[in-house]
């Protein structure tokens, strides 16, 4: 509300601003395809992290949000290929409004030429959250052969964040 007296805006943090942000990371290098993406996840936990709200919650490699909103996720990977291994590898942002189908809204594709080297990628999407139930969230990795997918308990090379816009559309 606007408080005439001295023209200060109250309240809009709290009914209107970002309520929900969090974070995980893969601890451990990924060597082979996976969908979901279950084992060795971790909310992220360095000394300078906080989750605002009550976060998102993980049960083998499924997101679930706290609240309906508009959310943005956002998926950073870092992938390596050997020397041996073919060039492609995929991490898939995958949502589901059933709780059941999940469909790939973002991809990471790292295609390389040279071995061994390593990539960093980037991508998000929206995921409009209007039934807690049944909207969920889950990342998926393929790759040729075995080329990975880096991670790290200390410092996030491949993580996910997830932060709460504003209410559903």
């Amino acid at each position: 509300t606007l408080d005439g007296s001295n023209a200060t805006l109250s309240g809009f943090a709290t009914t209107n601003g970002i309520t929900e942000a969090d974070g995980y990371r893969l601890t451990a290098n990924l060597s082979s395809d996976a969908d979901p993406i279950s084992s060795n996840l971790e909310r992220i936990d360095d000394n300078t992290f906080s989750k605002m709200g009550t976060g998102v919650t993980n049960t083998s490699g499924t997101f679930s949000f706290p609240s309906t909103g508009l959310y943005l996720v956002m998926a950073e990977a870092v992938m390596s290929r050997d020397a041996t291994n073919d060039n492609l590898m995929d991490l898939q942002i995958k949502t589901t409004a059933d709780n059941s189908t999940y469909t790939t809204r973002a991809v990471i594709r790292c295609s390389v030429t040279t071995a061994p080297t390593t990539q960093t990628g980037f991508t998000q999407t929206f995921v409009n959250v209007t039934d807690t139930s049944n909207v969920k969230v889950r990342f998926a990795f393929s790759s040729s052969n075995s080329n990975a997918l880096i991670g790290d308990t200390d410092s996030t090379r491949t993580g996910w964040w997830f932060i709460r816009l504003g209410d559903s559309q």
